[in-house]
């Protein structure tokens, strides 16, 4: 009796493991008869027609699908890429750096299943691909994941989640792009709150109006119109109308002096091109979002400066009738990422204030609820 009992516990125990925890690995292609299946998509994209698959740069792109059936197929295209593979929720799979081709999920019940394909690293130096998803001739279609909530995000590093996940500050570039996490960033942590789509529009380096250090390079407001950084296509998706945009741009511009040859003489110079491109910034995103609600939020570096300038930003805004838009102050973060860079616990506190601020505004979701 012992053997029979312990013989039916094996086999319970190792079909849970089979069922409960899927697997991620390389194939040569879908089976003959596969289809092609429909994706949600987070994030801009740059649709590759007769060639298939999304083509992206911004961070935190996600393509999710819903299906049934025990496994599901998903092509990567050229070029580094550090994703999350996540099924029904469970705790994500990781692919760093995957060879171009198909990948198969399997091991999973013969039921409904969501997933969700997830970008976490930056890629400023070129757009990446995601091929999109497919199904064997067993398994069914189901309707992909649709959200009422939609939430932007807009920023630097803070929001991109450079290195965030780095135990230590010290980090070459390998070790930036590893430890780049922006399934664990702020805009992650936020949206999933309120089950909203996101997306993050932030580079690294970017300012409003001057990059770290000064560096040449397109500032935020320059890049953002576009679907990705070499400014052929704007975007124009009618279906991406935030309910709430949050903001957190300055860190670039003030965190470093002033460098001979660069266009501001002083600082007062800085602080009156930032306040006013700042503003006609937001001014341009409300053009396009009459919807929206505004959060602008910062950290108390550069000895207070950036707090000053962007509560100066919101005065201003808001002095020229804009009632929807609020700031916030997040201090006391330990930046104990790379180089000096929030940490995810520090991205935990960051949404934890943003929250806090949404929850205490309950107007920013009455056109959805």
């Amino acid at each position: 009796m012992r053997g029979i009992i312990a013989a039916l516990l094996g086999a319970l125990a190792a079909g849970a493991a089979f069922a409960g925890k899927p697997s991620v690995s390389a194939v040569a292609a879908p089976p003959t008869g596969f289809a092609s299946l429909p994706a949600s998509i987070g994030g801009r994209v740059s649709s590759e027609g007769a060639a298939g698959g999304y083509k992206y740069q911004w961070p935190g792109a996600y393509f999710e699908t819903a299906f049934e059936g025990r496994s599901l197929y998903f092509r990567v295209g050229p070029g580094d890429v550090n994703l999350r593979v996540t099924v029904d929720a469970q705790e994500p799979a990781t692919l760093s750096k995957p060879a171009p081709g198909w990948y198969v999920i399997e091991g999973l019940d013969a039921g409904a299943h969501t997933v969700r394909v997830a970008v976490a690293n930056e890629s400023q130096a070129g757009p990446n691909l995601f091929g999109g998803f497919a199904l064997a001739p067993d398994a069914r279609p189901l309707p992909a994941p649709r959200r009422a909530r939609q939430i932007e995000f807009i920023g630097d590093s803070h929001t991109v989640g450079y290195g965030n996940t780095s135990a230590e500050r010290e980090c070459n570039d390998e070790k930036i792009w590893s430890t780049t996490d922006n399934t664990q960033g702020l805009g992650a942590l936020t949206a999933a709150r309120y089950n909203a789509d996101y997306r993050v529009h932030a580079i690294s380096g970017r300012g409003i109006v001057r990059n770290f250090n000064g560096f040449a390079g397109d500032p935020l407001p320059v890049a953002y119109p576009f679907i990705l950084f070499d400014k052929a296509t704007r975007d124009t998706a009618a279906s991406w109308r935030p309910q709430l945009i949050v903001i957190s741009l300055g860190t670039n511009d003030f965190s470093t002096p002033l460098n001979p040859g660069e266009k501001w003489k002083t600082r007062a110079e800085l602080h009156a091109d930032y306040e006013a491109s700042y503003v006609q910034f937001v001014h341009a995103l409300r053009a396009r979002n009459p919807q929206a609600h505004f959060l602008l939020w910062s950290t108390d570096g550069a000895n207070g400066e950036i707090q000053a300038e962007v509560k100066a930003v919101v005065a201003r805004l808001k002095a020229a009738g804009e009632d929807r838009v609020g700031f916030i102050a997040v201090n006391g973060l330990t930046f104990s990422g790379c180089n000096w860079h929030p940490s995810v616990a520090d991205d935990r506190t960051i949404s934890d204030a943003l929250i806090q601020a949404i929850e205490a505004n309950p107007a920013v979701w009455k056109k959805t609820d």
